[in-house]
């Protein structure tokens, strides 16, 4: 199950208290406090992990705490400090404090951490109390009770190129077609309702993550069908590969498609619509969809790869062209 956005409570631990304690050894009158101070309580803290793809985890447990600070002891003996709570989260989570709406942190990168919630201090115990004039001091602090946050999770995945089109169009076959990815592939509309990752090898030493999304529809900016619940992913996306059906067999033509797939990507946001795209015309191993497809770069005022990703024809040049196209988009982000 794909889990894309959850809200989750947690706590820092409570640290431990100080203690009260004189020295009380033979042949050593008068020994004075000798009272531990307390262990810190542990922290919350997020960690980024490229090996998971999904918020589930969260889905069936919302609270988490962090270990409890041990109590000091006699002998000057500190508590031992709480043990720290990790929770690994996947690459491209925004956290959001939920009470304020505050963007914590974009978690983007293996390894990178947010603490979200401290653990309280350890109280200090009677020795740290003792100066020249309270030689016996009878005061402890209490332990510090923890940070409480509550926070969102919002995923939003990470790849290089994102496959757009409307129901159908065949971008779960295209995805099956380049990578080792099993998205479900049926004849009707909606068939895959999760995003799904595959990895593309090109070449012998690069690869490219391809990102296919749920098929869009009209008015998908505005919560038509799955349409605004993910086109969040796709901002993600470096290249967009928009996949239509030269075949038209919903009874959409194909260039009324491209019409509605651009809108929905502006309507959505700005930066969807500036970002760069490649657009294929699928299914021409079809009876008389290759003529159509060849007249439809004209009609939408842009070039078009025709390929027919069930039998793999045109997808390797299809393919090459999002890779240097990504090469280029890379080049201009460092200038």
């Amino acid at each position: 199950m794909f889990v894309d956005e959850v809200r989750i409570e947690v706590r820092g631990g409570k640290g431990g208290n100080g203690c009260i304690s004189f020295r009380r050894e033979k042949f050593v009158p008068r020994g004075g406090p000798d009272g531990g101070d307390g262990g810190h309580g542990g922290s919350v803290i997020l960690r980024g992990d490229a090996g998971i793809n999904t918020l589930l985890d969260f889905r069936y447990r919302s609270h988490f705490e962090a270990g409890r600070g041990r109590h000091g002891e006699g002998k000057k003996r500190h508590g031992k400090s709480g043990a720290d709570c990790i929770l690994s989260i996947p690459l491209g989570t925004l956290v959001y404090d939920q009470d304020s709406g505050l963007l914590l942190k974009d978690i983007c990168r293996q390894g990178e951490e947010l603490v979200v919630a401290r653990g309280g201090r350890g109280g200090r115990g009677n020795a740290s109390f003792a100066s020249s004039t309270n030689r016996a001091p009878r005061t402890a602090e209490e332990g510090g009770e923890g940070e409480v946050r509550h926070l969102r999770l919002e995923l939003r995945l990470l790849a290089d190129v994102g496959l757009v089109g409307l129901p159908n169009a065949g971008k779960s076959t295209l995805l099956r077609r380049i990578s080792a990815a099993h998205p479900r592939v049926a004849d009707f509309p909606f068939t895959t309702k999760e995003p799904h990752l595959g990895v593309v090898e090109v070449g012998r030493w690069k690869r490219l993550v391809v990102a296919d999304l749920p098929g869009l529809i009209e008015n998908a900016h505005l919560g038509v069908g799955l349409g605004d619940r993910f086109l969040r992913h796709i901002e993600r996306t470096s290249v967009l590969l928009i996949v239509l059906d030269a075949s038209e067999s919903d009874g959409t033509d194909a260039a009324r498609g491209f019409e509605i797939l651009r809108n929905e990507l502006s309507q959505y946001s700005r930066s969807l619509a500036e970002k760069p795209y490649l657009v294929a015309a699928n299914k021409i191993d079809l009876p008389g969809v290759r003529e159509r497809a060849e007249r439809l770069g004209s009609e939408i005022g842009h070039s078009v790869f025709l390929i027919s990703a069930a039998t793999g024809e045109g997808v390797p040049a299809l393919i090459g062209a999002a890779a240097d196209l990504l090469d280029a988009v890379k080049v201009e982000q460092k200038l």
